[in-house]
């Protein structure tokens, strides 16, 4: 199993910014593409974002699309997401993942193929 630590969650206050980080501490040989998913109190775990790791391609759901970016530094082993214009809507756990089995456009956002995972980071966004 390759490790996934997660840092950089935090409150911050609506409007405000924060910055994820996802470092990878072992081998990512195997890994296609590293995204990011959150779970609030009482709902299911949703897709935030995702990104390609050798080509770099990003994707977004509407609800944070414009909002958030996401990117990695494959020297560093390292994915980030940079969270933009912060509702208190956003507060939720976030997760780092990986998969090796990612290859059309709908596996991204499929939490069933990841098949590594972080132990989340806190967000709070307060009004």
């Amino acid at each position: 199993q390759v490790p996934l630590v997660e840092s950089g969650g935090g409150e911050v206050q609506a409007g405000g910014s924060l910055r994820l980080s996802c470092a990878v501490s072992g081998s990512i040989f195997s890994i296609i593409a590293m995204g990011w998913f959150r779970q609030a109190p009482g709902k299911e775990r949703e897709f935030v974002s995702a990104v390609s790791w050798s080509g770099g391609s990003t994707y977004y759901p509407d609800t944070v699309k414009g909002r958030f970016t996401i990117s990695r530094d494959n020297a560093k082993n390292t994915m980030y997401l940079q969270m933009g214009s912060l509702k208190p809507e956003d507060t939720a756990v976030y997760y780092c993942a990986a998969g090796s089995r990612v290859f059309w456009r709908s596996h991204y956002t499929d939490r069933g193929r990841y098949d590594y995972w972080g132990q989340g980071t806190q967000v709070t966004v307060s009004s």
